[in-house]
């Protein structure tokens, strides 16, 4: 094994590509739908490797893929940011704020009742409040100290050591508390409340076997008979028969002429008409009324689908029933809406806002003429805008070192990661104004995360791996049932805040609780066990919050434990 230990230790940068192959292998694993996911994942594996061999781990790679890290999460969710401000959004901004709050302190009580040093106190906020960016803040302060270079890799080691304590009931602990704790103790039915939520939005539930209305889009051929209702009327008076269906006439086949639809024409027996609408919808109310007919020419209309990026200020905030409405979305129909990577149900009563990616589908020169109205066609690109993400970067981290706050007798600056991150939540607002400013493709924004984190609590792992059996028996059996109370004790103040003050709805507050401790695994368990995906409403408003405070607390619970 000895020359496992010095090949690991001579080649580092191929012991962390191992530690994130192994990871992303652990974190596969799922156990009664629990996973550990690739970050943590990751974590462990890097703890592991670091049992065999002391690889030496450059500060400024760790700093380099964090900052991507980062800089990509902030300009994820930029867009919804500043609406997760605003209106509706508020009550799930406010449940995030307190649970946060409320998180932080927890910690720093439990870190000062433990007798915790900086590192293990940071370990313990980052790991029992699931949020592993916090590990990366905590090390810039923990460097910021003014302590002993080896008093400083201690506390550094020390973070992962907690937070691979702590995260796991973290996790869980999030997941069954959404899902199973919260329901209990707010006395309710899930399955039963996300119906009424449903209904009061205007969601069908889907049934098994039969795709969403509002998902299939299809035009069909059907032969006008005599006496039909349709028969002498104008295709405008035909269409408005059917407002809550949305079928439109697209053209006709008149004595072997197409003629275009206008709203004037008077549709006569005998003709065939091309109309367009949801799959379901043609099938159950026009099929059993109408002949339908195989007019291959007649159905040769040029459909497009397209990715539009909402940025008209007159739809923000404007619920689906009512754009539909609207003259200039006649043929047009929404196949998805995607806010803040999370996809949203689509139904009369859920509105749209700044940010929002609408997938729409309909004639190509229906849907070109709409995008335009709704804000910017998200074309595919390969090319990212380095001179923004390197410019923004530097400003953002900057700006970081620049701004301090006092804690005690010390000054804390805000640190270059959450310079970075603001500066990330900055390019991602601004293009949903000015789409063509700092674009940078999806993948590219996937790989930064993705790669970014798992490589940064990697390195981490290696680093803290050959000192941590001694850092488990420095700290004891309290820290993990120091994390358990941290954990569970933002639940329960936020879930009784958000019901009883902010006067929440139960789905989404549970969502929002999710949300607030970013665990998208949360709520995905809410969606489950209540069988809607209506949960994600709650969700997507407090998620941003969470990441922000619950980043930068790592700067804050190693200035307060140091002070």
């Amino acid at each position: 094994m000895v020359w496992v230990e010095q090949f690991l230790s001579k080649y580092p940068e191929l012991s962390v590509f191992l530690a994130i192959s192994i990871g992303y292998l652990i974190g596969g694993f799922k156990f009664g739908g629990f996973s550990l996911g690739p970050v943590t994942g990751s974590l462990f594996a890097g703890i592991l490797i670091g049992q065999f061999a002391h690889v030496p781990i450059a500060g400024m790679a760790k700093s380099l893929l964090f900052l991507l890290f980062l800089f990509g999460i902030g300009y994820s969710v930029g867009p919804q940011f500043l609406q997760a401000l605003k209106r509706d959004g508020m009550k799930p901004v406010l449940l995030s704020v307190v649970v946060c709050v409320t998180g932080l302190i927890m910690a720093v009580l439990v870190a000062k009742i433990l007798d915790l040093d900086p590192g293990f106190a940071a370990g313990l906020l980052s790991g029992a409040l699931t949020e592993s960016p916090a590990m990366g803040t905590a090390t810039e302060a923990i460097n910021a100290l003014p302590l002993p270079e080896a008093d400083r890799a201690r506390f550094v080691a020390h973070i992962a050591v907690a937070d691979a304590v702590c995260y796991v009931f973290g996790a869980v602990g999030v997941i069954l508390f959404c899902s199973v704790a919260g329901p209990r103790l707010l006395g309710i039915d899930l399955v039963a409340e996300a119906l009424k939520l449903e209904k009061e939005y205007g969601i069908t539930r889907k049934v098994a076997g039969v795709s969403s209305a509002w998902h299939r889009f299809e035009i069909r051929a059907y032969e006008v008979a005599d006496g039909a209702p349709v028969a002498g009327l104008s295709i405008a008076a035909a269409e408005a028969k059917f407002p809550e269906h949305r079928l439109f006439i697209q053209r006709l086949r008149r004595g072997g002429m197409i003629i275009e639809a206008a709203p004037e024409v008077v549709i006569k027996s005998g003709d065939i008409v091309a109309v367009s609408g949801t799959r379901e919808v043609l099938v159950s109310v026009l099929g059993p009324r109408a002949e339908e007919i195989e007019d291959r020419e007649l159905l040769d209309v040029p459909v497009s689908v397209s990715d539009v990026l909402l940025t008209s200020p007159d739809l923000n905030g404007r619920c689906i029933a009512e754009v539909a409405k609207e003259d200039w979305t006649r043929s047009v129909y929404l196949r998805a809406i995607t806010r803040g990577g999370q996809d949203i149900p689509i139904a009369p009563g859920i509105t749209v806002e700044r940010g929002d990616i609408l997938r729409l589908v309909g004639p190509e020169a229906i849907v070109s003429s709409a995008a335009k109205r709704i804000g910017v066609v998200v074309a595919p690109t390969t090319a990212t805008d380095f001179l923004v993400l390197g410019l923004a970067i530097f400003l953002g981290g900057l700006v970081g070192v620049l701004v301090t706050f006092p804690i005690g007798d010390m000054r804390i600056s805000l640190s270059t990661s959450v310079g970075t991150l603001l500066a990330g939540l900055l390019v991602g607002h601004l293009r949903t104004r000015f789409p063509l400013f700092g674009r940078i493709p999806d993948a590219a924004v996937s790989l930064m995360t993705s790669l970014g984190l798992a490589a940064f609590v990697a390195m981490t792992g290696l680093h803290a791996g050959p000192v941590f059996a001694s850092a488990i028996a420095e700290a004891g059996i309290g820290l993990l049932f120091g994390g358990i109370i941290v954990t569970m004790v933002p639940m329960i103040v936020g879930l009784y805040f958000g019901r009883y003050v902010l006067g929440m709805n139960p789905i989404l507050l549970l969502g929002g609780l999710a949300g607030a401790q970013t665990m998208t695994a949360g709520m995905a368990a809410v969606q489950d066990r209540s069988g809607s995906t209506v949960a994600v409403l709650g969700y997507t408003p407090a998620v941003p919050i969470g990441h922000i405070l619950l980043t930068t607390w790592g700067t804050v619970i190693v200035g307060i434990v140091a002070g």
